[in-house]
């Protein structure tokens, strides 16, 4: 079957067939763009939440006179290192 005898049995297809690919096609797009909507709602939800909790500890933090402490390094490692300072006004070479 080539493209012409493709376009040939669209074109005996009845009236209501077109409609109703239509119709599936407007509902398809609907249903994606809700979709979006729907993701996209969630997503400002919660980042409005996070903001207005956000909000809430700097203005409490603001009235109460008191700077958030960064929380402790539950992790002690200590690491010995060797260095060696290199003086270099003393030396001779000239550049």
């Amino acid at each position: 079957m080539n493209g012409k005898q493709f376009l040939e049995m669209l074109a005996r297809l009845p009236a209501r067939v077109w409609l109703q690919a239509i119709l599936g096609l407007i509902g398809f797009v609907v249903l994606a763009v809700l979709g979006f909507a729907v993701i996209a709602g969630v997503a400002a939800v919660v980042l409005v939440a996070i903001l207005v909790f956000k909000a809430r500890q700097w203005l409490a933090g603001l009235f109460t006179g008191r700077r958030p402490e960064p929380p402790a390094r539950q992790e002690r490692k200590v690491i010995d290192v060797q260095y060696e300072i290199v003086d270099r006004t003393k030396d001779d070479v000239k550049r």
